[in-house]
């Protein structure tokens, strides 16, 4: 099986996963605050501790028709900031609406993060700026650590620069595909799994359960995954810790989950309709 980073070169892999925060004003010391959703009073600092959106998911598709990336690997889906009882803000700063993604990755010299996320962050509606700009829009400004305050000298959009840099590193270390071919789950056609052998498989390398998802009819067929973290310090810079996920709750049944191959013949068609949550 080919490594997902064959796709790139190993000198952008390299870069991608080495990059760090962009003159990020806070020196958060590891530890110095409290993990992410176990503080026991209230911490002022939201620069140094995430808050209200303690609970940060790594979410993941596996779209199969249209397909989107390569076969043997799942795409981005974003990164959440879910507050620790399951609840969720969204789209928290109007004036941070942009519409502009590539070009803010563009003036920062990140063409590293591009040519990742154009094999692996991509919208099976066939419009990945649209994407992009929806998950920063909705999701990255409900982060309180890329609020602008928290960065010295701040530069316009280089928060921006930080959310797509962060899920990426997150998304690179969570090879899902293998996860699940490690335990016998692969895609297709005829077979099915159970709920239990699926999350027994994601739980292995990580310790903790993921949530899963499910689409199709009767909502049998597996397209997302959730991995959860809580976190020491500030999203661009913290230690993530992988946690367990705040609800229980998943659309896929308990038997009878169809793992179906991508259909690589098929190619998104920008038609103005999207799926992105």
């Amino acid at each position: 099986m080919p490594s997902y980073t064959s796709f790139l070169s190993s000198a952008a892999v390299a870069l991608l996963l080495s990059s760090s925060a962009l003159a990020f004003s806070e020196q958060c010391t590891t530890f110095e605050y409290p993990l992410s959703c176990h503080n026991t009073s209230a911490v002022a600092n939201t620069c140094c501790f995430n808050y209200p959106g303690g609970n940060l998911l790594q979410t993941q598709f596996w779209d199969t028709d249209p397909a989107t990336g390569p076969a043997d690997h799942w795409t981005v889906h974003g990164l959440w900031p879910d507050e620790c009882n399951g609840s969720y803000q969204s789209f928290c700063d109007e004036s941070r609406q942009y519409k502009n993604i590539t070009q803010i990755l563009e003036h920062f010299n990140r063409y590293d993060l591009l040519d990742y996320m154009a094999v692996y962050w991509k919208d099976d509606g066939g419009n990945d700026e649209s994407f992009w700009e929806h998950e920063w829009g909705k999701h990255g400004t409900c982060i309180s650590t890329f609020d602008t305050t928290c960065y010295t000298d701040y530069v316009p959009t280089q928060e921006v620069v930080d959310f797509f840099q962060k899920t990426l590193q997150l998304f690179s270390a969570l090879d899902t595909y293998t996860f699940l071919a490690d335990a016998g789950i692969v895609p297709s056609t005829t077979k099915t799994y159970t709920y239990a052998e699926i999350r027994k498989a994601l739980v292995r390398d990580r310790h903790v359960n993921a949530t899963i998802e499910c689409t199709g009819a009767n909502s049998t067929e597996l397209d997302e995954v959730y991995y959860y973290y809580n976190v020491y310090g500030s999203a661009q810079d913290g230690t993530y810790i992988p946690a367990q996920p705040d609800t229980n709750s998943s659309s896929c049944p308990l038997t009878g989950i169809r793992y179906l191959p991508k259909n690589l013949t098929s190619t998104p068609v920008q038609n103005g309709t999207y799926k992105f949550l």
